[in-house]
């Protein structure tokens, strides 16, 4: 057992063995910024202060030699090895912000719907007690014994009295996982999930115009992240821009179209990337966004999509003038089953 010690608030967090940093401030709700968990992407990217740890194997991409050599890791990769390991961690008063994540949670499968040509539905009801989660995160779903590991899918509805998590699952032509999901998974199905994980999640205090950009089922956190701020009566301005690449790709737009005569501070817009008739827009949204917002400054800006999607998106509304401490993005990349991401097991 290891502590791992927060810098410069002093809080600790106690690490058990073959624990990642990142699973253990999960369990112990802290929100650090992740992503992929397989050391591909960077996000958890950490100063160590002291302390051995085992970083295991990491992209270079995502943890540079120059990064290593000044001192930082990548938290979901990284096991504690010392009694003690300091880690830089926000501000002095960090507070615990996410619920811990569970493991087996167990669900059964109460609807299946084709959104599109590649995307799913899929919509499952809690066996048990309602997963505690905030909008914009994740969990992993899949079936080791039926050759899906599990894999990380975002949930596209905010939190409900009834429990139900709704997932928009693309289907990947390498993605074992994905497949089954589209040709195997079956209504009544009983399954379970891990999680939540994530941070892509929005603040409850934030008190700015607020910016959504989304492709494909990158739409999922962004659908859960505003109808959370929806519901909840948030009241400034709410945009959400959807990119599609043809009519056959449009996702629930009967469900924004309902938001945006239901809720007058919500604005939907789609664009076509391969073409559309009627004067609809065509561009792709890094093109798009100067057209329709000459400045982002003072708004609250959420991506989620491709990383090439989220790249483009986050480079142009930066030249906008949108704020890095505004900026919040999350990018589907390779994934791998983390390593120690849950220790509350629950039985089905």
């Amino acid at each position: 057992m290891s502590v791992i010690r927060l810098q410069p608030s002093g809080h600790e967090v106690i690490a058990e063995p073959g624990d990642t940093v990142l699973a253990a401030l999960e369990r112990a709700g802290y929100a650090l910024p992740n992503n992929c968990r397989a050391g591909a992407c960077g996000e958890c990217k950490t100063k160590v202060l002291a302390g051995q740890y085992d970083q295991g194997i990491v992209f270079a991409m995502a943890l540079s030699e120059q990064d290593a050599a000044a001192g930082y890791g990548l938290m979901c990769m990284a096991v504690p090895l010392s009694a003690v390991l300091d880690i830089e961690f926000g501000a002095s008063d960090a507070r615990p912000r996410l619920f811990p994540p569970l493991t087996a949670v167990p669900f059964v499968v109460s609807d299946l719907i084709t959104r599109t040509p590649r995307i799913a539905e899929v919509r499952l009801r809690p066996l048990g007690e309602p997963l505690r989660y905030w909008p914009g995160q994740y969990v992993l779903l899949g079936d080791a014994t039926a050759g899906a590991s599990p894999r990380c899918y975002s949930i596209a509805n905010a939190p409900r009295p009834d429990g139900e998590l709704t997932f928009l699952i693309s289907r990947m032509p390498a993605g074992t996982t994905s497949q089954w999901i589209h040709d195997q998974l079956e209504l009544g199905q009983r399954v379970t999930v891990d999680g939540p994980y994530g941070t892509f999640v929005g603040d409850p205090a934030t008190d700015t115009p607020v910016l959504c950009l989304a492709a494909g089922s990158g739409l999922a956190p962004i659908l859960a992240l505003t109808e959370a701020a929806l519901r909840r009566g948030f009241p400034h301005q709410v945009t959400l821009l959807f990119s599609a690449a043809t009519d056959a790709d449009e996702l629930d737009i009967g469900l924004l179209r309902w938001w945006e005569q239901r809720y007058r501070n919500f604005r939907f817009r789609i664009t076509y990337t391969r073409g559309a008739a009627d004067g609809r827009l065509t561009k792709r949204v890094p093109q798009l966004l100067p057209d329709l917002f000459p400045r982002l400054s003072g708004t609250s800006v959420f991506i989620a999509g491709s990383p090439h999607f989220v790249a483009d998106c986050a480079t142009a509304a930066r030249a906008l003038g949108a704020e890095d401490r505004l900026l919040h993005t999350e990018s589907y990349v390779a994934q791998q089953l983390p390593e120690g991401a849950a220790a509350v097991r629950v039985l089905p």
